[in-house]
């Protein structure tokens, strides 16, 4: 059966255009801090599994130092590498900013599932591959939920294991319902309690 209809794509991309040249004073200002925070580029970019399981790129401003082998993989509950700047940057969610770029691109939508990399898809059930039949979001109901997922697994003795017997089936089961009953009116009142979040967190 076909999914119900979220935004329409013309209006992602309008907001998500309208946002970057609006925002793109911070992003210059964040650019110049990533950079001097330590060795390597402004953005991070990683796989990740979108509409219909097919890969693509996210990207993310670099909040990490490099490791030893001079890659930014992150892992739940790794933070040892992560800069002052990037610390900011996460608290406030601003690392996340170019995947406005990925809206643009049509990797993304401004609101959906919040896209895994390979290694945990490769763990969904039949039923939570479901998720995978609307584009993945910058924003969502649970990316909400777990804004302060870093902090949850911080709190773990084993945090990979939390995210995955825990947190991760937790936000596929806000995915999976989202997917179901998404409306244009929906998806509007999630990106209106985003920004009430984000506002209230300054």
């Amino acid at each position: 059966m076909r999914n119900p209809p979220g935004l329409p794509r013309v209006v992602d991309v309008g907001l998500a255009g309208a946002a970057l040249v609006a925002l793109s004073p911070m992003l210059l200002t964040l650019s110049i801090l990533v950079i001097a925070s330590s060795p390597g580029g402004v953005l991070y970019a990683q796989t990740r599994i979108g509409l219909n399981g097919r890969p693509f790129t996210l990207f993310k401003l670099r909040s990490m130092r490099p490791s030893s082998s001079g890659t930014a993989e992150f892992a739940p509950g790794d933070t040892a590498r992560v800069t002052p700047i990037g610390r900011f940057m996460r608290r406030y969610k601003l690392d996340e900013l170019p995947q406005l770029l990925n809206v643009m691109r049509g990797d993304m939508a401004l609101v959906g599932p919040r896209p895994e990399v390979p290694s945990w898809v490769a763990r969904y059930t039949l039923e939570q591959r479901a998720a995978l039949e609307v584009r993945p979001g910058l924003t969502g109901p649970s990316q909400l939920a777990y804004r302060h997922e870093e902090q949850l697994l911080l709190m773990s003795n084993d945090p990979e294991r939390t995210y995955a017997e825990v947190v991760l089936p937790a936000k596929l089961a806000l995915d999976l319902a989202y997917v179901c009953a998404r409306s244009p009116l929906g998806d509007a009142r999630l990106i209106a309690r985003t920004l009430g979040v984000l506002l209230g967190a300054v």
